[in-house]
This record gives structure tokens, C-alpha cells and sequence, in this order.
């Protein structure tokens, strides 16, 4: 075969190996990322299938780290600072001390454990300061941890990535001026030098890193809320931003384009009336694809006799990070938050490293030429531990700890009109969490103002889920007056909250001849036959109301029928042992004395009301 064709077939292999990777990955519910490096691996040094040093040659490091640049952007658009109203002290301190710890630690180990040289360890430590992002979402997503602890691991994440590699970058320049003074003057002199070099790459860092990055998410923000840029321009556009600010950054501090692109997207996601659905939307499908790409192209290019060398000191190495540094870290951070220790424990069994980690040691074992032997290998053995140990034991501990449960009954509701808000008030009163998403954002401002927990976006984007708080919440509603849009949420979240607790409301039938969707294509239909949201609504407008009522053997669910002359459409039952069970089409209920039911229902007369209240023992509310 010759060397075009090779190439040709290699790039598609590429794609193929990647996307098949992400699949097997979303189908058994476990870190894509592990796939990803078997698939490199077979492909690079085990068959020599691939070689992406002459695929790419010197293209190979910058598009590495353009698209790094993406990838952190897009996770960024995620960020809201609301958030950090209750979570901002404790992130700050997993910055700040969190990191001055694991650099730190991971240094000492890698010097004294692997035999590392000192500005090698120095650089080993920062790369590894970093977590995984691309890791952390689809974990949290399993996970479905209970308060503040999802939303502290997931910024986390994302803000401490272009903190590691700008700390790698000012140790590599810092280690390179120590290393040309050492050899022209002395010690003292050596380390001044370093401490100079140091602190002016940290002062263009934040200057020209967080400057341009803002300077560029509040000019993209100014553009898109004047409809300046045509709609279908609007990515394109915004990826010319993303492009721009890393160049420009980069010219000035060598790899400060990671802290521009992240306070970009800080930037222009936390502007008011900046409509950034649908870039979401374009970046997370090119990020999956960037992820893909880099890390096949990357575990493709390792060396085996890398691990081999490591031997015993490199598992040591790995279960010193993982029992020692990281715990140590974050239990000095949060010695005086407001963490239980549940918490803490959690989070210091949760930090995966990922992509960030792999290209930023890539690159600077090239730099360092003979000098870097070892640091590929050292940083993917701890990609791929913390991957496997974290991947396989988080959730176990997080029910220990009670920051999950197995069997969670709140619920996810796509949809926030009047109706929707109506059923998620009495699951709220009756005890269940509840969480509203719509695109709409006037439905979503009214469930605010109601007191009800909302997320603005569309439930079928998948970085969406990711960046949910789902702690606690165990099926999923599909209630938005589009129908496609329901049965295309219902079959997205099947994976996540299994086919047994994915619903929809009864599809709007246009014609008496229309056929109903078979059940492989659609979830299972809410409430009862032709109880669409139609209906929902015409019954709100004239009047009717949520209640919840407690059967009893006086006033049982043959009573509360005739009490509202058949009219009360049954949606949930609440069983003696708290559980929520959802009415459906295909499950006919007979709701039995001792269970609660919440209903839809017509007002009746205070009179009747009030001889129905004594007959039934006060049992509604």
C-alpha cells in the first residue's frame, strides 16, 4: 500500500476506532476513555497499525493543543457562576491549596519512588494537579451524587486543567533558566533566575490569558445578543473566537491559550440574554470527536517499554496518588468549609485524570527529548488507574456514604409550562425532588419565581445532562408540548434512568387514522389513554388543581372517584413505604387504603368540600 493510501486509511481508522470507542462505552455504562486507550494501543505499539508522528509530523503537538483548546472552551460553557454561591469557598481552597498539594506530592513521589530528576518530578507533579473533565461528567452522570458534591467535582474539572499545564509550562521555563544561570554562575544566582523567570511567565499568564480570554467572550457575547452574526454563522464564528484568543495568548505566554479559552467560556456563558444553546450544542458533538481523535492518537504513540521499565515503583507510584495525595489534598482544603466529612470523602475518591494530562505530557517529553524518558508512561499509568479505580468504585462508596442512592425517587420532568409546574409542586409538597428542563425561558423564569429547581437547555443535549445535578432524582418525564422532542428524550435518557422509568405524555394524534408509535420507538405513555397536553391544559384553565389525598378504608379511591363524579385524572401513587409510583397507560392502578394519590381534579364546593373532608378523616391535603 502506498504512503497516501496508508495515511487515508489510517485517518478514517481514526474516526472509526474513536466513535466506536465513545459507542461501546454509552452501551455499557462504563468510561469511555478505557476503550479509547485499548483501541490506541492495539492500534500504535501493538500492531503498528498506527504511527501518528509520521502521519502528522511537526502538525501533530499544535493541533494536540488546539484542539485541548476546544475541549476546555466547551466544557467552560458549562460553568454558571451561580453555582458557586454554596460551593465557592471550597472550590477556591481545591484551586489553591488543593493543587500547591498535589504538585507537591506527586513530585516527591515521583522523585524518590520512580527516580525521577528533580525538574522532571517538578513537571510530573503539575501535569498531574490536573483532573478529567471528559472523565468526571459521564461519572457524575452515573453517579448521581446528592448536593454540592457534583457540582464542586465538576468545576473542579474544568478550571483546574489550564491551571496544570500553565503550571507545567512556567516549571519547564523556570527549570530552563535555573539550568543556563546554573551553568554561568552559582546557586543563589540559579535561583533567582528560576524565581524571575517564574513569576513574569505567571504575570503574562494571567494578563494576556485572562485578558484576551475575557476581552473575547464579552465581544462574542456583545455580537451574538445584536443578531449580528448570521444564524448559521454563529459557530463557525464562535470557533474563530476560540481560535484567535489561543493563538494570540500563546504568542505572548507559551500554552496560557488553556486559561484564555477557559475564561472565554466562563465569560459568555455568564452573560444575561446570551443565547448559547445551539454552539453548545455544535461544540459538545466536535468536542466527543476532538476526544476521541487525541486520545487514540496519543495512547498510539507510546512507548511499552516505558511501563515495563516503571515496574513496581510505578504501581506504587499510582495507589501513593491516589490513598495519599489526593486525599491529603482535599482534607487540607476543606478543614474549615461547611463539608460533611461524607463529602469530603467523596471528592477525595474522585479525580481521574484525562486528555489535559495526556497531551501536556506528551508535549513536554518532546521538548525534553532523552530528559522526558519516562514521563509519558508514568502520566498514562495514571490516567489509566485512576480511570479503572474510580470508574469501577465510585458509585459503591458514594451509596456507603449516602450521597447516592440505589433505588432514587425524584424526578426529572422535560417541560415547564403551567401544567408541568402544577405536578411538580405536589411531588414537591408530597416530598420527592423534582427538576424542571425547557428551552423556554420565560416557562423557566416562572418555575423560578415558584420556587421550583429548573435548568434552562434542551434535555437532548448531552453535556446538558452531564452538568445536571440528578442527585437523588430516578425517573424521567417527558411533558413538552412537542412530541417528537418527548419520544427523542424518552429513548436519549432510557440509558441513564433504564426503560422501566423513562415516560412520556400520550402523543397529539392528528387524525383519527394515525397509529400509534410502536413501543421500541417511544417511552411508556403517561397518566391514561388520550390524556395528552391538551387536555392538561384545557382542565387548568377551567379550574382544575394537583391535590394529593391519603386513602383511608373510610375514603377510599371508590369514594374519591364519586367525590369529583369521575373526573379526577390519577397521576402518581405514593405507597405505604414512600415510594412514587407513576400512573400509566399499560399499568391499570386500584389505588389501596394506607397509599397516597395525587391527582388532578375539578374544585368542588365548600360545602361538599368540607362534608367530604370530615368523611374521609381529614385524609387530603
Amino acid at each position: 500500500m502506498e504512503h497516501g493510501e496508508h495515511l487515508g486509511v489510517a485517518i478514517a481508522a481514526l474516526f472509526l476506532l474513536g466513535t466506536a470507542a465513545q459507542w461501546i462505552g454509552s452501551w455499557l455504562r462504563l468510561p469511555s476513555i478505557l476503550f479509547l486507550l485499548a483501541f490506541g494501543i492495539i492500534a500504535g505499539p501493538v500492531t503498528g497499525f498506527l504511527h501518528p508522528d509520521e502521519m502528522l509530523g511537526d502538525v501533530l503537538f499544535p493541533a494536540v493543543s488546539l484542539a485541548v483548546a476546544v475541549i476546555l472552551f466547551e466544557g467552560s460553557l458549562n460553568l454558571r457562576f451561580r453555582e458557586l454561591g454554596e460551593i465557592g469557598g471550597s472550590l477556591l481552597s481545591l484551586l489553591t491549596i488543593g493543587v500547591l498539594t498535589t504538585w507537591g506530592g506527586g513530585t516527591l513521589l515521583a522523585h524518590f519512588l520512580l527516580g525521577f530528576g528533580w525538574l522532571k518530578s517538578l513537571l510530573l507533579g503539575s501535569i498531574l494537579v490536573v483532573t478529567g473533565p471528559t472523565v468526571i461528567g459521564p461519572l457524575l452522570r452515573q453517579i448521581r451524587p446528592i448536593g454540592r458534591v457534583g457540582s464542586i467535582a465538576r468545576w473542579e474539572g474544568i478550571v483546574i486543567d489550564p491551571i496544570g499545564a500553565v503550571l507545567a509550562v512556567l516549571v519547564f521555563e523556570a527549570g530552563a533558566e535555573a539550568r543556563a544561570t546554573w551553568l554561568n554562575g552559582g546557586t543563589i544566582t540559579a535561583f533567582e533566575g528560576a524565581g524571575v523567570a517564574a513569576t513574569l511567565g505567571l504575570l503574562k499568564t494571567i494578563v494576556a490569558g485572562g485578558g484576551i480570554g475575557a476581552i473575547a467572550g464579552l465581544g462574542l457575547g456583545w455580537l451574538l445578543r445584536r443578531h449580528t452574526i448570521p444564524d448559521h454563522l454563529q459557530n463557525p464564528v464562535t470557533l474563530m473566537f476560540v481560535v484567535a484568543a489561543f493563538t494570540a495568548s500563546n504568542l505572548i505566554q507559551h500554552e496560557c491559550g488553556l486559561v484564555a479559552v477557559t475564561v472565554m467560556g466562563v465569560v459568555l456563558a455568564n452573560q444575561p440574554g446570551t443565547d448559547i444553546e445551539h454552539i453548545l450544542e455544535f461544540k459538545e458533538n466536535l468536542s466527543v470527536l476532538l476526544i476521541s481523535t487525541l486520545f487514540i492518537l496519543l495512547s498510539a504513540r507510546l512507548d511499552m517499554a516505558g511501563f515495563s521499565m516503571l515496574g513496581w515503583r510505578g504501581v506504587a507510584f499510582l495507589v501513593a496518588m491516589i490513598l495519599v495525595v489526593r486525599p491529603l489534598s482535599v482534607w487540607l482544603s476543606t478543614m474549615r468549609s461547611s463539608l460533611t466529612w461524607q463529602e469530603k470523602v467523596f471528592i477525595s475518591w474522585l479525580a481521574p485524570r484525562g486528555i489535559v494530562a495526556a497531551a501536556v505530557s506528551s508535549v513536554f517529553a518532546l521538548r525534553m527529548d532523552d530528559e522526558g524518558t519516562g514521563l509519558v508512561p508514568a502520566t498514562f499509568l495514571i490516567i489509566i488507574g485512576t480511570v479503572c479505580v474510580y470508574g469501577f468504585t465510585a458509585f459503591p462508596l458514594a451509596k456507603k456514604l449516602g450521597l447516592a442512592v440505589e433505588n432514587p425517587q425524584g424526578v426529572l420532568i422535560a417541560g415547564a409550562h403551567a401544567g408541568v409546574r402544577a405536578i411538580a409542586h405536589a411531588l414537591q409538597d408530597a416530598g420527592f425532588q423534582v427538576l424542571l428542563v425547557d428551552v423556554n425561558r420565560w416557562n423557566i423564569q416562572a418555575a423560578r419565581m415558584e420556587g421550583l429547581p429548573t435548568r434552562e437547555g434542551n434535555i437532548l443535549s448531552e453535556r446538558l445532562l452531564e452538568r445536571l445535578n440528578l442527585g437523588g432524582i430516578g425517573r424521567f418525564l417527558a411533558m413538552t408540548p412537542n412530541d417528537e422532542v418527548n419520544s427523542l428524550a424518552a429513548l436519549h435518557l432510557r440509558s441513564l434512568f433504564g426503560r422501566a422509568e423513562v415516560y412520556q405524555i400520550f402523543p397529539h394524534r392528528r387524525s383519527e387514522k394515525q397509529e400509534s408509535a410502536p413501543q421500541s420507538v417511544r417511552a411508556r405513555l403517561l397518566f391514561g389513554e388520550d390524556v395528552i397536553n391538551q387536555l392538561l391544559n384545557e382542565r387548568f384553565e377551567q379550574g382544575a388543581i394537583v391535590k394529593i389525598t391519603k386513602l383511608t378504608e373510610e375514603f377510599n379511591y371508590e369514594a374519591f372517584q364519586r367525590r369529583y363524579q369521575g373526573t379526577a385524572i390519577l397521576l402518581f401513587v405514593i405507597n405505604e413505604s414512600g415510594q412514587l409510583k407513576v400512573v400509566t397507560v399499560d399499568d391499570e392502578m386500584a389505588p389501596k387504603p394506607g397509599q397516597t394519590v395525587i391527582a388532578l381534579v375539578d374544585p368542588v364546593e365548600v360545602a361538599e368540600e368540607e362534608q367530604s373532608n370530615s368523611d374521609s378523616e381529614n385524609g387530603e391535603s
